[in-house]
This record gives C-alpha cells, sequence and structure tokens, in this order.
C-alpha cells in the first residue's frame, strides 16, 4: 500500500470523526486538538506500515 492512498484514507476517517463531532456540539478547539493528534498517529503509522526494508548488511 501506498504512503499516500494511506494518508487520504486517515484523512476521510478524520474528516468522518470531526463532522460527527460538529454534529454532537463539540466545541471547534477540542475539535481541532483531535484532528491534529489523529494526523500524527496517521503519519507514524503510515510511515511504519510502508516503510521498505533495510537491504541486509
Amino acid at each position: 500500500m501506498s504512503f499516500a492512498l494511506y494518508l487520504i484514507g486517515f484523512i476521510v476517517f478524520i474528516s468522518g470523526l470531526a463532522y460527527g463531532a460538529v454534529l454532537l456540539n463539540v466545541q471547534a478547539q477540542w475539535i481541532a486538538v483531535g484532528a491534529i493528534v489523529l494526523v500524527g498517529i496517521g503519519l507514524l503509522t503510515g510511515v511504519k506500515a510502508t516503510r521498505q526494508k533495510d537491504p541486509p548488511a
């Protein structure tokens, strides 16, 4: 799986959660905090899932 495809899926996931939080009348500052945390988690897991293994030395 490519890194770009992984991030696109994660952005769609974050967007859905943010929209649900808006519908539940969560304050905008907490939606932003949650989105920033999820973007960080998405980057970390995306790099981990798509990185190439180092060749044996």
